[in-house]
């Protein structure tokens, strides 16, 4: 069962009323979504927190009090800004810091995933009375981390050129891998259009490297971008394969990301023109959608189960993920950030309550529950992480602790000791 959709092309989603609005002029719709784009932008220099969390809280006041809502091309677009976020968060994704923190990364990324999943469903499914395949829908939704929030913050802190930055987001690519997975094990349909999917993609996985960088080597800096062109003829593709299969496009896309990753080492000037088409217009529509996802009344109803399955989530990562980060001697307050990011929840999260609902698993009062809770998980640990523990630089006695990790680990997730740029 999917939304409805009204004839005026606005998506009602579910549990959400919808109010009309004041005109229908793509034009006037979209410098209101852009200005409100700006706007958190400019909250969020001023106030020194993450776009992408005042995006998410501008979004639901827009979309609960100024009868702000969604379209087919908005959701289009919101979409392919998830996609795009997703893939540039695979390709950030150091090969080589991979390989040397492979532990580490594996390690957080795997309890990150198992902890918050096991916890979510034994409750649902013992405790609130939910059916099997509704409790299962309940884990996966909540055992995820937001790669979209995650590169976005780690982005605008400049830790994604760091290496704690790396480890992070190589530990979001194991959990979230755990979600497709589990996902996929528990509700795909094993049909040959899932097989063609599949296959497709690992050809394209093993040669749009290759392809990429010849493109790049004979064709970059044209006008014309040839080598982002064929990137999104790539995302495109495997994201229509995708939705054919029943899957989403966001998952071959963190695949492709982490397939051409080491071309990205190489030509950071194509990361920042493709950063700059993300950020300055996709990935706005996606976290004020993201935002438009909370009904308020809704969230008032439900507010003691959404609590509980908040405290949920994020206990079971915290329980799980800190005690992992300071086993490899990763200093307090860096682990109290990796542990807080890994909280976070978003992309996949509200792509599998979604997925849920669409197929009938769980019901529109579910639905409203999982995903506010995505949500919020998307904002609560992210602004805490952000404006308690943001790292700075090491002290003497932390670099010395961390220098020992090498002994276990592949090496030090050092920064250097500028100050963090906003």
């Amino acid at each position: 069962m999917a939304p409805d959709k009204p004839e005026s092309g606005a998506f009602v989603y579910p549990g959400k009323a919808v109010i009309s609005m004041p005109f229908d002029n793509a034009y006037l719709i979209a410098a209101a979504w852009i200005g409100l784009a700006l706007l958190a932008s400019l909250i969020s220099i001023r106030l020194g927190i993450s776009v992408a969390l005042i995006e998410i809280l501008i979004g639901v006041l827009a979309g609960n009090f100024s009868g702000l809502q969604s379209n087919v091309w908005i959701d289009f677009l919101a979409a392919f800004g998830a996609t795009l976020l997703t893939f540039l968060a695979g390709a950030e994704i150091d090969p080589g810091s991979l390989r040397r923190h492979l532990r580490i990364s594996f390690a957080i990324g795997l309890v990150s995933f198992a902890a918050p999943f096991a916890c979510a469903f034994s409750f649902a499914y013992f405790i609130a009375g939910w059916d099997l395949q509704a409790a299962e829908i309940c884990g996966v939704a909540l055992s995820t981390t937001s790669v979209a929030v995650v590169y976005a913050v780690t982005i605008e802190s400049g830790l994604a050129e760091r290496e704690l930055g790396k480890v992070i987001l190589a530990a979001c690519f194991i959990t979230d891998l755990g979600t497709v997975v589990a996902l996929g094990l528990l509700f795909a349909n094993f049909n040959s259009t899932l097989a063609i999917f599949v296959a497709v993609t690992a050809v394209v996985l093993i040669v749009l490297p290759r392809v990429l960088r010849l493109v790049v080597g004979r064709l970059s800096g044209r006008v014309s971008e040839p080598e982002i062109k064929l990137l999104f003829v790539v995302l495109f593709g495997l994201g229509g394969l995708a939705q054919l299969a029943g899957s989403e496009a966001v998952l071959p896309a963190y695949l492709a990301g982490l397939a051409v990753a080491g071309v990205f080492l190489n030509n950071r000037a194509l990361v920042h023109r493709m950063r700059a088409t993300a950020f300055s217009l996709l990935t706005p529509f996606y976290f004020l959608k993201a935002g438009l996802l909370v009904a308020l009344p809704a969230v008032v109803a439900g507010a003691g189960l959404i609590a509980t399955l908040l405290a949920i989530k994020v206990g079971a990562k915290i329980i799980g993920v800190w005690p992992v980060a300071r086993a490899f001697r990763m200093p307090v307050r860096e682990a109290n950030y990796t542990t807080l990011l890994m909280s976070t929840g978003l992309t996949f999260g509200t792509i599998s309550a979604l997925y849920g609902f669409n197929h009938g698993y769980i019901d529109q009062t579910a639905y409203t529950v999982l995903v506010t809770v995505v949500i919020l998980s998307a904002i609560v640990p992210t602004l805490i992480a952000t404006t308690f523990f943001e790292p700075h630089a090491l002290v003497a006695a932390d670099v010395e602790e961390f220098d020992a990790a090498e002994e276990i680990d592949a090496g030090p997730l050092r920064r250097p000791p500028e100050p963090t740029v906003r």
